[in-house]
């Protein structure tokens, strides 16, 4: 029997080079609490062991020779289907593709699919010409019709055959991170249709070549923000400001260094925009002159004149239509109640995140981070410490039912999670 706080994922490993990369997916799975059993079909078998699987997930992995085994209670596709929160299934290849996209059901993997009724994620992976074929894009098209199936890209590169091309498998942190969304959000889409522009990172305000002013913040609230609008359906544009990390395939990249660079794309993308996050840490001032070429150490200032960069969510603000949500952050020390509702109200925004960053596992580089949430109905909620994915998916939870409506009808009673 399911409940509201199980995690249960059931990973279908179909025949595939791309295979091993499930080690790693099931592993990082497991240590983060994850319950995880695993499906392997028979081609699946000559590129990975069973044993390898049962000992990453620490449970036995099953295989059509497990079909109809008598151990069993129950027929062993109906447990299982029953038994998952989500279904993974990595990597995908053609045939079970085609089964999946005409119903059909001869092996266990299949079988399971049609016995359950988690969302599915499908990570394909086969070779370039062979992802390409017509048959095989209209069985990909067709499969997507139905709103269980959850879709993952393929990327470019260098394949097993050594075609440089389409058909590569998503890699195993972005399959991780698709997996817990949907364990948080059941897989709904309730952003589809919509466009989210989002900003991450810390901006640099430079000197010279070699010198800046900047911060720590690492971009990783504002990336998981965009992995979580992406897998609830939003078309999504990410202007972020120099990061240690590659955004993932579906979310449209626009990299800045500055605060003019970082205002000029948010004001060109901003008329599209349904819902705006402005999560990066921007520079609140500049050195005054630039030098275009190193500067010697005995040139350096005594003292350094600054100015202000552009307050560019406060122009955001100004430049907003009434349909477009305006999220902001701020991130303090002490008291982080006060001058985060001071930032709502003088900037004009719909929803501010106040979080702490004097506090172990939240704030600039944690992968984790606690926040409360602000906004202008005096509508209050306090989110504990959680992954940043999570607490992007809190956030959306938060502001997505007000999208085209004047309150937080939902969740107006709500305090603590």
């Amino acid at each position: 029997m399911k409940n509201a706080k199980s995690r249960r994922v059931l990973v279908g490993v179909s025949g595939g080079i791309a295979a091993y990369k499930v080690c790693e997916v099931v592993s990082t799975l497991f240590k983060a609490g994850v319950e995880v059993r695993v499906i392997l079909t028979s081609k699946a078998q000559e590129f990975i062991t069973p044993l390898t699987l049962a000992t990453l997930s620490r449970h036995p992995a099953y295989t059509d020779e497990n079909f109809w085994e008598s151990t069993h209670s129950r027929p062993l596709h109906i447990d299982l289907g029953e038994w998952a929160d989500v279904f993974v299934i990595a990597p995908l290849s053609a045939n079970t593709l085609a089964k999946l996209a005409y119903g059909m059901a001869d092996n266990l993997l299949t079988n399971t699919v049609l016995a359950s009724k988690s969302p599915i994620l499908l990570v394909p992976a086969m070779n370039t010409d062979m992802w390409e074929q017509m048959s095989v894009q209209r069985n990909w098209q067709q499969l997507l019709t139905d709103s269980r199936y959850h879709a993952m890209n393929t990327a470019s590169g260098l394949l097993a055959c050594d075609r440089v091309g389409s058909g590569r498998m998503a890699e195993p942190p972005e399959i991780v991170a698709y997996t817990q969304s949907l364990l948080q959000t059941f897989g709904k889409r309730d952003l589809a249709g919509k466009r989210v522009l989002i900003s991450a990172g810390g901006t640099r305000e430079h000197l010279d070549p070699v010198r800046f002013i900047g911060n720590p913040s690492t971009g990783k609230m504002g990336l998981a923000t965009a992995l979580a609008a992406l897998h609830r359906g939003a078309n999504v544009t990410l202007v972020h400001a120099p990061a240690n990390w590659d955004v993932p395939l579906g979310i449209q990249a626009i990299p800045v260094v500055s605060a003019d660079q970082m205002r000029a794309s948010m004001l060109e993308y901003l008329l599209n925009a349904d819902v705006i996050v402005m999560s990066a840490a921007v520079a609140d001032v500049k050195p005054r002159e630039y030098s275009y070429q190193k500067l010697p150490k005995r040139s350096l200032p005594e003292t350094l004149p600054l100015e202000f960069v552009p307050d560019i969510i406060a122009e955001l603000a100004t430049c907003k239509q009434p349909h477009q949500k305006l999220i902001g952050f701020a991130a303090q020390t002490g008291d982080i109640i006060k001058p985060a509702l001071e930032k709502l109200y003088n900037k004009n925004l719909d929803v501010i995140v106040a979080n702490p960053i004097d506090e172990p596992g939240s704030g600039f580089g944690s992968d984790n981070n606690r926040a409360v949430f602000l906004d202008k109905q005096g509508t209050k909620l306090e989110i504990a410490s959680c992954s940043k994915l999570e607490m992007a998916h809190h956030l959306f939870d938060f502001v997505v039912p007000t999208l085209g409506m004047g309150m937080h009808s939902e969740i107006q009673s709500t305090t603590n999670i």
